[in-house]
């Protein structure tokens, strides 16, 4: 389970003394906590791993606007915090599909789907989301299956 690695990396951390790596991993933590609290009066459970995942990728998408903001801000100090979290967010995500690999399950589920045109596309996503969510980064997804559908 990824929440025993996130633990484990904690440990680990605070023995050999990382501050920053430390941080990091706290703050994962935290916002994996936020979000076990967010599901406690919800009727359905999701999947451990999958809840975890969810949560990395929420993060590892702020960490990078963050930083896309604070370099267009000249901040350049702030933007390298935030490559060193989303540095230490990425090591607990699992292996994301290459593109190569995500237009080939884009096709197959077109080709099962019958999809052909942008009208499609809704459940074409949802398909691929409920497919591949973990190892794919759905907005880079949107743009694949918009093209393949034009």
């Amino acid at each position: 389970m990824i929440r025993d690695t996130i633990k484990a990396a904690q440990i680990t951390a605070m023995k050999a003394g990382e501050k920053d790596r430390l941080a990091a991993v706290r703050l994962i933590l935290a916002k994996i906590k936020d979000r076990d609290i967010e599901l406690r009066t919800a009727s359905q459970q999701p999947d451990d791993d999958a809840l975890v995942v969810e949560v990395l990728q929420k993060m590892v998408k702020q960490r990078r606007e963050s930083i896309a903001l604070y370099e267009q801000g000249g901040r350049a100090e702030l933007a390298a915090v935030e490559a060193a979290e989303l540095a230490v967010i990425e090591e607990f995500l699992p292996a994301q599909m290459s593109e190569d690999e995500t237009k080939a399950a884009i096709e197959a589920i077109k080709a099962e789907l019958g999809a052909e045109t942008v009208k499609d596309m809704g459940r074409v996503m949802a398909t691929l989301k409920d497919r591949h969510a973990a190892s794919l980064d759905m907005s880079k997804a949107s743009a694949l299956v918009k093209a393949a559908l034009t």
